[in-house]
């Protein structure tokens, strides 16, 4: 690895000067300090006088003890000893020189002349060895010289240490580098990799080196490996971002994914050269190349391209995941000549679950739902969810309609068990419509379309079954469009018409009160009953609109009455689930009636059993704020409804409707209902007004004048009128 490491530093240098600022200088820039030290006083004084007359600076020492306490106390570059001096000698202070002061340089000036001498001052450490007498030039040259030397030295060490500095800085650099780095000689052996390895793969260096990166490229990935490992070009033209795997070491790293075998990374790579030297040209080293580890982003991207093509609920494919495996299925088909089927699946009374049991316990039945119908299919049907409660189901390889057939029957009868959610048993079935490919649509949307029409035809039949699209469905569908469309320009063209039936008092034969019924005049098809029209508008939420156009033209009429003098008339308005469900439904009845004047005593509100079912408590609140207010309130359609009873205790009651079913029977004024008569009883006890509807013959009037308190309406009292025949009404019984 060392070796390595250096003929990696070898193809690049890092400046020194970077470190080092100037050129170094002897004592770091400072002119140099010497020391002298001989017994003679004069000696002392001229080395002196001669040393500082080139520009040094210069101390004494009177001998070698003085010498020592010199350099114990201040900073010496150079000593100017001599060696036979009393007391402590040259030779004793250049044993403690190399003891002590090992940065300090020695040159002995001395009159030992001997062979001997001069061999021994040079083993203590002397770097010159100047005999006396001498010449000042001679001592002058000696001195330099010895500066210079130190000097070089020390540039020598400040290089050293500024080329360890930049290799310590490059290695911290390059293994703290979250990428892995390397270098592969010109057989594509790893002659360096950085310690990034080790996380990432979990091989040591060591184990990296000197082996082909063959060895730990996926092997399927072998061909696109080698032309970046194999890179020789440099600049713009080098590889750039290629993607593949490195194998990791056989034991998985305990952080990592346990099942990852594998990373991907992304290779920049580009060849290394020698510099060029005189006639020699360039030559090719190796390749140089950092790898970055993408496996979180790769990771990340496969999810978002899950994501993109399945539902997250459910885990199914999606629409567009649907759309093209049908389009590869067909074209599959075409080529073998096979057919497919396509099913369009709605679940029935989805939404009654959803809004009773919440959307977590919805979601959980959508998953539950899902893990059945994928028990049914063949590994190589798709099954997708395209909506809320909607699904789409490609069955290919089918011999025909009766394949098809077999596989939605055994998804009905897979459905039929109970689904507990939230300790409740729920039964849910679906409608499924069924189009074959090639007779029934060849491209993607025809197909679809066909299955929709077709599980529209089943859901408007009943339910809970199967039907293979037919060509009649075609028109239907479209006369349903049609409607429609029709209805959203009939409240811009203001297509709609009220009538108004009137209620009487049986006792008096007086009308008390008229129900508005609404009518539609259609360019086309004349005058359309409510039930014509009005399932439809409720489907498609657009009975909200209709329902408050009617309320506020009912009461536009009624304070036209009133102008007109027909007092004592209250106008009965018939109200759907959809806007009793709206937050402000009572706001809006309250600005109806002050916008046209009318007090609230006069307008009644009448709704089904069935709908006050569905949120008991949101319907009491307002109610309650309404009869605050003065409104009325009926039950339309008394005794088909639920069985309980408790609600006429909860809500603000005014009036029973009883519905004609119950006096349909009676022939004779001599026959009775024994349901009319206990609901009347009921209703007296209650303090409620009670409305018999359905009075066609004159054998109901009959049977209902023995009682009391009674009012009907029906086509032998009155048929619905338009507003202008209901006013000559009016004006009759004023005249009366």
């Amino acid at each position: 690895m060392k070796a390595s490491a250096s003929w990696l530093d070898a193809k690049y240098s890092f400046p020194i000067s970077d470190y080092q600022g100037e050129e170094a200088q002897p004592n770091g820039g400072c002119e140099s300090r010497i020391l002298i030290v001989d017994d003679e006083a004069r000696m002392r004084a001229s080395v002196k006088d001669l040393l500082e007359a080139y520009g040094h600076r210069c101390s004494l020492a009177t001998g070698g003890a003085d010498a020592l306490a010199v350099l114990a106390r201040e900073q010496v570059d150079l000593l100017l000893l001599d060696l036979n001096m009393p007391g402590v000698d040259g030779y004793e202070v250049m044993h403690r020189v190399q003891a002590e002061y090992s940065d300090v340089d020695v040159i002995v000036v001395s009159g030992e002349t001997t062979f001997e001498s001069a061999t021994e001052a040079l083993r203590c450490g002397a770097q010159e060895f100047l005999r006396k007498p001498y010449a000042p030039e001679d001592l002058a040259r000696v001195v330099s010289r010895a500066l210079k030397k130190r000097a070089l030295e020390r540039n020598i060490q400040e290089m050293h240490r500024c080329l360890e500095a930049s290799e310590h800085r490059y290695r911290f650099i390059v293994n703290n580098s979250p990428d892995i780095i390397y270098m592969l000689d010109s057989e594509g052996k790893f002659a360096f990799v950085n310690d990034r390895i080790k996380p990432l793969l979990g091989y040591e260096t060591e184990d990296l080196i000197g082996r082909h990166y063959s060895e730990f490229v996926h092997k399927e990935d072998i061909q696109k490996a080698r032309f970046v490992f194999d890179e020789r070009r440099t600049g713009n033209r080098a590889s750039r971002n290629i993607e593949f795997r490195l194998l990791c070491k056989s034991s998985s790293l305990p952080y990592r994914y346990f099942e990852s075998r594998t990373i991907t990374i992304e290779m920049n790579a580009m060849g290394v050269y020698t510099a060029p030297e005189g006639d020699d040209k360039e030559r090719y080293v190796g390749t140089y190349g950092v790898a970055r580890d993408i496996s979180e982003r790769k990771r990340a991207e496969e999810l978002i391209n899950y994501q993109l093509y399945h539902d997250l609920l459910t885990n199914l494919p999606n629409r567009s995941l649907f759309r093209d495996r049908l389009n590869l299925a067909i074209s599959q088909a075409k080529r073998n000549k096979n057919k497919l089927a396509v099913m369009f699946l709605d679940m029935d009374r989805f939404k009654m679950i959803n809004d009773s049991l919440g959307h977590l316990a919805g979601d959980q039945l959508l998953q539950t739902v899902a893990l059945r119908l994928q028990s049914c299919l063949r590994d190589g049907d798709t099954l997708a969810r395209v909506g809320g409660d909607e699904f789409n189901l490609l069955v290919p390889d089918i011999a025909g309609r009766e394949d098809a057939g077999m596989v939605a029957h055994k998804i009905i009868e897979r459905l039929k068990g109970p689904v507990v959610l939230d300790g409740y048993e729920v039964f849910v079935s679906f409608s499924i419509g069924i189009a074959i490919f090639p007779e029934d649509g060849q491209s993607i949307d025809v197909l679809i379309k066909n299955a929709d029409m077709a599980m529209y035809h089943i859901k408007t039949h009943g339910k809970n079954g199967y039907e293979f699209f037919a060509d009649n469905m075609k028109s239907a569908f479209h006369r349903q469009l049609s409607l429609e469309n029709g209805i959203r320009k009939a409240l811009e063209k203001k297509e709609f018409e009220l009538f108004y039936q009137p209620q009487y008092d049986i006792s008096s034969n007086r009308i008390c009160g008229m129900e508005a019924l609404i009518r539609w005049s259609h360019p086309e098809r004349g005058l359309l009953l409510p039930d014509q029209f009005i399932p439809l508008s409720e489907e498609t939420g657009l009975i909200i609109e209709i329902g408050n156009w009617v309320l506020d033209s009912a009461c536009r009429e009624l304070k036209s009455w009133q102008q007109l003098g027909f007092n004592g008339v209250q106008m009965a308005v018939n109200i759907s689930a959809a806007q009793l469900m709206q937050p402000e439904f009572e706001r809006r009845v309250l600005e109806v009636l002050k916008k046209h004047g009318v007090a609230g005593e006069q307008l009644e509100i009448e709704i089904t059993e069935n709908i006050l079912m569905k949120d008991m408590d949101q319907a009491v609140s307002k109610f309650q704020q309404l009869a605050a207010n003065g409104v009325r309130m009926a039950v339309d359609d008394f005794g088909i409804g639920y069985s309980s009873l408790s609600y006429l205790h909860s809500l603000p009651l005014n009036t029973l409707k009883i519905d004609r079913s119950f006096i349909s029977g009676i022939e004779s004024k001599k026959d009775h209902s024994s349901i009319v008569t206990a609901v009347l009883a009921m209703a007296r006890e209650l303090d409620l007004e009670v409305v018999v509807e359905g009075v066609e013959r004159e054998a109901h009037v009959d049977y209902l004048r023995q009682l009391q308190r009674v009012r009907a309406q029906g086509f032998f009292l009155g048929r619905p009128e338009p507003a202008e025949e209901v006013r000559k009404l009016l004006r009759r019984q004023q005249d009366a």
